[in-house]
């Protein structure tokens, strides 16, 4: 589950982590009054405001309304309510989002933290992630922090400083202290950094997160390290032990079709193809998608409706797959084990029939426990839905239905 830029700076300022101030907004009106509050508590007299969407690269994205900037400064407070009327309500695009863009409900406006001072700012990037191949988490730094962190991992893999943490040991102070020395980092600045990685860690741990991605992490002029963007992603599994985390769910952010399918109990998610699959069983869903592909269709999405498949779970799959307008054709490929086949053919035939007005061709494949009472099922009940029994032949059946 993601989380807004605000919300993760909440949860790590919680863990000891300084942060870049800020207040959220959902008015221009509300936004004048934030940078009011922040000047009385910060002492800022610039002002920054940020597009709250669940994407990257909001500096660079623009409102396609407006054409204003996802991330701008606001150098005066009269130009506040101005600027956050040109974010607000508008469609936000970034390299992220793709040419759709996202609604823009929320802006944070933050305090300026790149004050003048003894030495320029300078900033890093800092990510904690999971590394699923050496099966423990990883801290990522660069001294190459900014926008542009991607193209730095591409062409200069060199400038990625890494360190792996012991699950059985958890992170050491050594680790801190040379990450912080990779970075070029001395004195004041240096300590605050490992202060910072610690504090970090511990919140990446105790959140139960599967990714923490801190770009940029900002040395001030003064030396101190703050996290002046956030990017925090929870481990959908943890959830049920993290009720706060779970209550600052965004459900405008996600898709509409993936929340509907979660609320049915189906494991459900968009892809951009033609071909609707219903599937019971992760890996039979992958290797259903891999078929789609060779029979020259695209699949339009993975759908897992799980072991106890029934006529309900059918009937919430195939209204949720009919949503999507590119689907040319839907593939129901079962393997009859946990559940039987004829039990999986007679939810499909009265899902159909429920749900009345079908479209597009649907190829039901079954195999396993009372596959062969399945396909009679299928090819006895009158409805424009063909069964097939071997990968091969539901193949042959999806090509002609997209040709």
């Amino acid at each position: 589950m993601n989380i807004h830029e605000y919300q993760a700076k909440e949860v790590l300022k919680s863990y000891g982590v300084k942060i870049q101030e800020g207040i959220v907004a959902d008015t221009p009106e509300a936004a004048l009054e934030a940078a009011k509050k922040l000047n009385a508590e910060t002492g800022t007299s610039w002002y920054v405001l940020k597009a709250q969407i669940h994407a990257g690269g909001r500096g660079k994205g623009k409102v396609q309304e407006t054409d204003s900037n996802g991330v701008v400064l606001a150098k005066k407070l009269e130009d506040v309510a101005e600027k956050a009327k040109n974010i607000l309500g508008g469609t936000l695009v970034t390299i992220q989002t793709g040419s759709e863009g996202k609604k823009v409900n929320k802006i944070l406006v933050a305090e300026d933290v790149y004050y003048p001072g003894a030495s320029e700012p300078k900033e890093y990037y800092l990510s904690i992630l999971l590394d699923r191949a050496k099966g423990c988490n990883v801290i990522m730094a660069s001294t190459e922090g900014g926008m542009d962190i991607e193209e730095v991992a591409e062409k200069t893999p060199e400038k990625i400083i890494k360190e792996w943490v012991d699950p059985k040991v958890g992170l050491q102070g050594f680790q801190a202290r040379k990450v912080a020395f990779k970075l070029g980092l001395e004195g004041n600045a240096f300590k605050e950094m490992v202060k910072f990685i610690t504090a970090l860690y511990a919140a990446y741990e105790g959140t139960d997160s599967s990714q923490f991605e801190i770009n940029p992490v900002l040395k001030t002029s003064d030396d101190k390290i703050l996290a002046v963007d956030a990017k925090v992603n929870i481990d959908d599994n943890a959830l049920y032990r993290q009720k706060n985390l779970a209550a600052m769910r965004d459900i405008a952010e996600e898709d509409p079709l993936e929340v509907e399918a979660a609320e049915s109990g189906l494991n459900y998610v968009k892809l951009d193809g033609n071909v609707g699959c219903m599937v019971n069983g992760a890996g039979l869903a992958m290797a259903t998608m891999d078929m789609i592909k060779l029979s020259g269709g695209e699949p339009a999405n993975f759908l897992d409706v799980g072991g106890g498949a029934n006529a309900t779970t059918v009937e919430a799959g195939f209204r949720i797959i009919l949503k999507d307008p590119n689907v040319k054709a839907i593939l129901i490929n079962v393997f009859g084990g946990i559940v039987r086949c004829d039990r999986i053919a007679n939810g499909v035939v009265e899902a159909y029939k429920s749900i009345g007005d079908i479209r597009v061709p649907i190829i039901v494949r079954l195999q396993g426990t009372n596959a062969e009472e399945g396909a009679k099922i299928i090819d006895e009940s009158g409805l424009k839905v063909s069964s097939a029994i071997t990968l091969k032949e539901a193949a042959e059946k999806v090509k002609e239905a997209i040709a």
